[in-house]
């Protein structure tokens, strides 16, 4: 199969040459726009026409912004940004109480913390190959590390490191996703007290956290977590061995000279007091050996809860080491094979390629050139290496090809790449970008099996690339091709969310995201269904003291209840079920000025809750354009305050009829509860032949709706009463005090005879069982009421409708769109003036909904 690389070569051959018209308006596009033919291969290499998919997901790090952010490899089109440690308005992020629950639990001693410099993201990972079921990403401005669930691109946990200050290492995996590696950046104490800077070198340290992943609940688990303490240089970025290496880890630091400052006092600034001795300290250490250590209580010191394993412990298990690197380095990278580690600093024009054989050769026989002041040994540097080789200025961060030996480096003062050999010392390419690049990636290529292909330049600077947004410009990635001997700069894409410190790639099909969610009422941030989850039929508003909870469902065009009242004071809590099951159909919820917002996609249900301190009118509605009765989708909230006296606005409306307009209202408001008397009557005649006294649930069902009726005769007496005295003001509003009794009667009477007929009908098969269970998951007793017609016609006795009326169904319901032209279809749309929409069954759901509309049939007579 070609590439999508391939495919662009050959669409831009046959630009070229299938006709001469074509060709000379290629021309003329190149002519005006002053593009060459280098442009057009470019935008050809780029290009991905209506529908076609990327090749690769990218996940970045959003910087400032405290997010992530999504974007396809080769087009370059953002997909999505995903909330983490910041608010995100639009997926209701921070605003619903599932996911506020999440980012409060990343507050650190109590602080309200919603913002976040967002650095590292890092893939789960099986043999050092990426996974695509979690991304983990580090906030170093508040030491804290997020787990975001893959399969709906939804954060799902946050932790907060207990004794580091700042993060900046992190967050990398082990092999296996055993452990998310968190090093620390600027060395601070431990415990949270105040320590003088005069205490640094005896109360300051710096340290690496090792989180331990449960990889099947996809969580942190904390109790089984630890801090490997070290001393206070200050740690920077971090890679897992694997293979040769495989069980060891690697930090580098800056500060071995642990300057504390003073510029305020006369003193040279940290920037010089840092990078005053010729080289710093990469730390090595064997996390299969410190979490032994953290499980024997006398190798640890415990700390604000959190279990650290000490200097002398790791020291002493043969688990510490350093050796010296160039000074200020700014990451280590670990060959696909886990042999070699790349480093390069700062303020040297050279990468270290160092030898793991070597080190542990070196490791093995104890040979040490000292220890440090802690008691670390120190391995010889250049024992230590493979070479070293001169690239240019400011040599940072490096990524592998999927040839062997051959790797990426990026030159933030020369803004270059440099590909080059780190087995045989070569340099065999370099490219421009623009401009003061940072990290790169190449595809999948921090992984044991790189892909190469695509890199990207994640350049600081974008100066006079883009438009003009005024001072503060974005950031620009830069798409490099690498399927060639040399590289070619392909594509610019401006970033204005924060400064993107690094990103991650996978090939798509390594990533199988949910399109809905499969159990319907899910909270998206457990996975598990929600306690208050609710099906089409279940909507209701229940009170216990100011505490009310709304249990409300959407689904295409209407929010349901659409009218709710509370009192002034209520603590008011909505729960929000989204019923659809069409791929894209989102709902979403926002109050107008309460600050209430959540996103609900197809199947999930999220809440809010809010104080309504605030007496007035606030319209709801859903945010999301949905259908084309999207305006319509809303509701009123209002909020009555009970110290006040308002107006009898029904009865100042009828105090303003005509005797005449007095006597029609009063007919009809007696009519309307005749009708619904003789609706209670008939229930009440079904319980009483079926015996409702043997089933206890419809009996106290049964007692609840007669206390209710039992009230309506005094109220009756007084609306007759009136109405004889010739007063029909009054007595219409006894009437309709009348009516207010008998609705919660009937209400109340109805669930009583319906839960009754379930006591009384025949067994449902499990196909029958499972078959009600889509059916309202599915949202489809949203339209359809067993036993009557509502939105749509009654499904009692459709199996008799049609010829072959199972197979016809059965078609039906699995695509209803090839059916809208069917005589008998058209003329239900037009009866009900709505279609039914795909709700995307599967087949063998459909099949069980017909069995379960079988059972109705057989049991139709108790619900007549």
């Amino acid at each position: 199969m070609l590439s999508n690389f391939r495919k662009s070569i050959v669409l831009l051959s046959a630009l070229f040459v299938s006709s001469s018209f074509a060709s000379s308006d290629l021309q003329t596009i190149m002519k005006n726009r002053g593009l060459t033919e280098r442009d057009i291969l470019s935008a050809a290499k780029t290009y991905t026409p209506t529908g076609m998919k990327d090749e690769y997901y990218v996940f970045s790090s959003g910087g400032q912004s405290g997010q992530v952010l999504v974007y396809g490899v080769p087009s370059m089109r953002i997909l999505k940004y995903i909330g983490v440690f910041t608010p995100e308005p639009w997926q209701g992020y921070g605003f619903d109480n599932e996911s506020r629950k999440i980012l409060e639990s990343g507050y650190i001693r109590g602080q309200k913390i919603e913002w976040g410099d967002t650095h590292h993201p890092n893939f789960s990972e099986k043999n050092g190959e990426y996974v695509g079921d979690y991304l983990f990403i580090n906030d170093k401005a508040n030491p804290r590390v997020a787990v975001i669930n893959l399969h709906d691109f939804e954060t799902t946990q946050i932790v907060v490191n207990p004794v580091l200050r700042s993060t900046h290492g992190g967050s990398f995996v082990t092999p296996n996703t055993e452990y998310i590696v968190d090093a620390a950046q600027y060395a601070a104490p431990f415990e949270n007290e105040w320590v003088p800077i005069e205490a640094y070198e005896e109360k300051y340290r710096g340290g690496v956290t090792l989180w331990k992943f449960d990889y099947e609940k996809g969580k942190i688990n904390e109790k089984e977590s630890f801090t490997l303490e070290l001393p206070p240089y200050m740690q920077d970025l971090s890679d897992a061995g694997k293979g040769v290496s495989m069980g060891w880890a690697f930090t580098n630091s800056f500060n071995s000279e642990m300057y504390t400052g003073g510029i305020e006092k006369g003193l040279p600034p940290f920037e010089a007091g840092m990078s005053r001795n010729d080289t710093d300290y990469m730390h090595i250490y064997n996390w299969q050996i410190l979490e032994k250590l953290a499980k024997d209580p006398k190798n640890v010191k415990v700390i604000n809860n959190h279990k650290v394993v000490t200097i002398d412990a790791a020291v002493k298990a043969g688990a510490l080491f350093l050796i010296p690197e160039a000074k200020s380095p700014h990451g280590v990278d670990v060959s696909p094979d886990g042999r070699y580690l790349i480093v390069g600093g700062k303020l040297d024009t050279h990468v270290s390629i160092y030898d793991f054989k070597k080190i542990k050769n070196l490791i093995d026989t104890k040979d040490f050139i000292g220890k440090d002041p802690f008691g670390i040994p120190i391995l010889d540097m250049k024992k230590s290496l493979h070479g070293q080789l001169e690239l240019g200025l400011g040599p940072l961060h490096t990524s592998f090809d999927k040839e062997d030996g051959i790797l990426y480096t990026s030159l933030y003062v020369d803004s270059q790449i440099v590909k080059w050999d780190y087995k045989n010392l070569k340099i065999l390419d370099r490219v421009n970008v623009h401009y003061n690049i940072g990290h790169l990636d190449t595809m999948e290529g921090k992984s044991t099996k790189p892909r190469g292909e695509y890199g990207i330049a994640l350049n600081k600077l974008s100066i006079d690339r883009f438009l003009p947004v005024g001072p503060l410009h974005p950031q620009n990635h830069q798409l490099i091709d690498l399927q060639s001997d040399k590289m070619e700069l392909i594509y610019d894409m401006p970033l204005p969310l924060g400064e993107p410190h690094d990103v991650v790639s996978i090939h798509a099909s390594k990533i199988k995201p949910k399109k809905t969610y499969d159990k319907m009422g899910t909270n998206s941030r457990t996975g598990e269904v929600h306690e208050s989850a609710t099906l089409a039929g279940q909507e209701r508003i229940e009170r216990d003291g100011n505490k009310v909870k709304v249990y409300m469902t959407a689904i295409r065009s209407h929010l349901n209840p659409e009218n709710i009242t509370v009192k002034k004071g209520d603590e008011v809590t909505i729960y929000i079920t989204n019923l659809e099951r069409a791929t894209d159909e989102t709902h979403a919820f926002g109050v107008s000025g309460l600050n209430v917002h959540a996103s609900v996609e197809p199947g999930k249900t999220a809440s809010v809750t809010f104080k309504a301190d605030q007496e007035g009118v606030f319209p709801y509605y859903c945010t999301e354009f949905c259908s084309a009765l999207h305006l319509e989708m809303m509701g009123y909230l209002t909020i009555k305050d009970d110290n006040k006296k308002y107006p009898n606005y029904k009865a100042a409306k009828v105090a303003k009829m005509s005797p005449e307009e007095l006597q029609k209202e009063y007919k009809k408001i007696v009519a309307t509860n005749k009708a619904t008397d003789a609706v209670i009557q008939t229930v009440v005649k079904f319980l009483k032949e079926k015996g409702f006294e043997k089933y206890p649930q419809v009996k106290a069902l049964v007692t609840d709706a007669l206390d209710q009726y039992g009230k309506i005769p005094a109220e009756k007496e007084k609306a007759n009463k009136a109405y004889k005295e010739g007063d029909l003001n009054t007595a219409i509003l006894w009437e309709n005090q009348v009516w207010q009794y008998m609705v919660k009667t009937a209400d109340v009477g109805l669930r009583a005879k319906n839960l009754l007929a379930k006591e009384l009908s025949t067994p449902m098969s499990e196909k029958a069982r499972k078959g009600e269970e889509a059916y309202l998951r599915g949202g489809c007793n949203g339209c359809h009421v067993i036993g009557k017609v509502s939105s749509g016609p009654d499904l009692t006795g459709a199996l008799l409708r049609h010829e072959n009326a199972e197979k016809f169904l059965y078609n039906f319901i699995l695509n209803p769109e090839k059916y809208y032209d069917h005589p008998y279809i058209d003329a239900m749309i037009k009866a009900f003036n709505l279609r039914m929409p795909n709700q995307n069954m599967k087949p063998d759901e459909v099949k069980n909904i017909i069995e379960y509309m079988k059972w109705i049939d057989e049991n139709a007579h108790l619900n007549q």
